[in-house]
C-alpha cells in the first residue's frame, strides 16, 4: 500500500486529523467532498484570485461543485491557472455563458427514453442511468442538467421498470450502466442490478461507466471486485483525460479490476486547455495501455450548456489522431467521435487516408505522407444471396463450432455424450433390427 503524499497528509489533518486509513476509505472521501470555496482554499492553503472568488456563488447556484479530497490533492497550486485537475473540477464564470447552440440535453437521452432512466438509441443496446450521484462534479459533464438534482435520483421501482423493458425487448444484447456513477451505489445494490440483468437470457454483455478510478480510486475495494467477478462477461469504461490523473492509487485500482479479468476501456473528452495537445494525448494513451486500459473513445466536447470554453475545433482532434496513427501502437489509438446533437449517436471522424480510386485501384497515403496504391481484384463476384437467412446454405453458419464431438473410447468416457456402447457398422444383429 502506497504512503500518502505530504499534501494528502496535510489535507487529511485539516479535515479531521484522521488516520491514514481514513484517507483510503471511499466513504470518508465521499463524506468530506469539498463543496464550498472556503474549504477549497483552506485545504489547499491558497487564496484564489478575486475574479474567481467573486464569481463562485453565481456559478454553483446553477452548476454545483463537489471535489473529493483525493482529487483535490492532485491540484498543482504552484500553477493553478494551467493545472488540468483544477480546470476539470473548479467552477469558472465561462460556465454561465450559455450559447444559442447549447442544449440541456444535447444527445436527446430523455427523448429516446421508453421508460424513465433508460435510453434506447442503438438497435441492440441500451443506456441505463442507475445513479445520479457522482464522487466529483466534472465541469465538462454532458449531463450537467442532472447534477445535484435530488428529484430525479432513480429508486428501486424505476430500476425495475428499466429491467422489465429490457426483458420485453429481445433485441437488447448489451446494457450500459451509467449515471451519475454506478460505483457510488452500495456493493449489495449494484450486485442486485447485475444479478437481475444476468437473469435475462438475451443480455450478453453488461458494461459499467465509472470515473471512480480517476477521482476516488479507493472505491475499487476487494469486496467490490469480488462481487463484480460473479457477473462476467462484464466490461468497465473509465474516464482519464490527462496523464497526471494516473497516480499510484489509480494504478492500483486499475490493476485490481484487470486482475479480476474485467476488460477495461477509457473514454476521454477533448478539452481546450486540458488535453488539446498531441504530446499530452500520446502520453495518456500509452500510459493507459501500460496499465491494461484500452483507449476506446476520444469525444469531441458536447453541446451541453456552459461548455463552450472547453470546446476545440474538430481539426484539433484530427491533428491528435494524426500524431497517434502510425506513431504508436494501433491499440493505443482511440476512435475520435462526435456524439451527434439530437440523438444521432456517435459519428467517427478520421484523417483522410484514401486519396483517390478507380475501377480496379485505390490510392492511399500513410502516416508518413508516403503515397501508394492498392490493386483491386480483376474479377470479383459476390456470392448470390436471396436474403432468405433462415434457409441459408451458403456462409451463414453463425452458431459456435461444436468441439464436443468425440469418437471411439473417448466418446464412452465423455460425460456430455449419451452413448453407452460402440457398435460395428456391419453388426448383423443390428441389421436385423433395421
Amino acid at each position: 500500500m502506497m504512503n500518502l503524499t505530504q499534501n494528502q497528509k496535510k489535507i487529511l489533518h485539516e479535515i479531521d486529523g484522521g488516520k491514514d486509513s481514513h484517507w483510503r476509505d471511499w466513504k470518508w472521501q465521499l463524506k468530506h467532498s469539498v463543496r464550498d470555496l472556503d474549504t477549497f482554499e483552506r485545504l489547499l492553503d491558497i487564496r484564489l484570485p478575486e475574479k474567481l472568488r467573486n464569481n463562485f456563488m453565481k456559478i454553483v447556484e446553477k452548476f454545483p461543485m463537489s471535489i473529493t479530497p483525493y482529487y483535490l490533492s492532485l491540484i498543482n497550486t504552484a500553477d493553478i491557472a494551467n493545472d488540468p485537475v483544477f480546470k476539470q473540477s473548479f467552477p469558472v464564470i465561462n460556465e454561465l455563458d450559455i450559447q444559442s447552440t447549447d442544449m440541456s440535453d444535447p444527445l436527446h437521452e430523455d427523448k429516446d427514453s421508453p421508460v424513465p432512466g433508460l435510453t434506447h438509441r442503438y438497435p441492440d443496446r441500451v443506456l441505463m442511468l442507475v445513479s445520479n450521484i457522482c464522487s466529483m462534479y466534472c465541469r465538462h459533464c454532458t449531463r450537467k442538467r442532472r447534477v445535484g438534482d435530488q428529484d430525479t435520483i432513480p429508486d428501486r421501482a424505476q430500476i425495475e421498470k428499466c429491467i422489465d423493458y429490457i426483458k420485453k425487448t429481445p433485441q437488447v444484447r448489451d446494457v450500459l450502466l451509467s449515471g451519475g456513477d454506478p460505483f457510488l451505489l452500495s456493493d449489495e445494490y449494484l450486485d442486485w442490478i447485475l444479478t437481475e440483468l444476468r437473469k435475462i437470457e438475451h443480455v450478453e454483455v453488461v458494461r459499467i461507466g465509472t470515473r471512480t478510478p480517476v477521482v476516488m480510486p479507493y472505491r475499487i475495494t476487494d469486496d467490490l471486485v469480488n462481487m463484480l467477478k460473479k457477473h462476467h462477461p462484464l466490461w468497465i469504461n473509465t474516464h482519464f483525460n490527462h496523464p497526471r490523473e494516473l497516480t499510484n492509487s489509480s494504478r492500483i485500482a486499475l490493476s485490481k479490476l484487470a486482475d479480476a479479468g474485467i476488460p477495461l476501456g477509457n473514454q476521454s473528452v477533448l478539452l481546450a486547455g486540458v488535453n488539446d495537445c498531441p504530446r499530452i494525448m500520446r502520453s495518456l494513451v500509452q500510459k493507459l495501455v501500460y496499465n491494461r486500459v484500452r483507449p476506446y473513445y476520444l469525444y469531441q466536447c458536447d453541446l451541453s450548456e456552459g461548455l463552450s470554453h472547453f470546446r476545440t475545433p474538430v481539426g484539433k482532434g484530427i491533428e491528435i489522431l494524426e500524431s497517434l496513427i502510425g506513431h504508436t501502437s494501433g491499440f493505443c489509438v482511440p476512435t475520435y467521435v462526435i456524439d451527434a446533437p439530437g440523438g444521432g449517436g456517435k459519428i467517427p471522424v478520421m484523417p483522410n487516408y484514401l486519396i483517390s480510386w478507380s475501377t480496379n485501384k485505390v490510392v492511399l497515403r500513410n502516416y508518413e505522407g508516403v503515397i501508394t496504391s492498392y490493386k483491386e481484384p480483376d474479377s470479383y463476384e459476390a456470392t448470390f444471396c436471396d436474403r432468405n437467412c433462415d434457409k441459408c446454405d451458403l456462409e451463414l453458419a453463425l452458431n459456435d463450432a461444436d468441439e464436443r464431438r468425440s469418437v471411439g473410447i473417448e466418446r464412452l468416457l465423455a460425460d456430455y455424450d449419451d452413448a453407452i456402447s460402440l457398435v460395428p457398422a456391419d453388426n448383423s444383429r443390428h441389421e436385423r433390427r433395421a
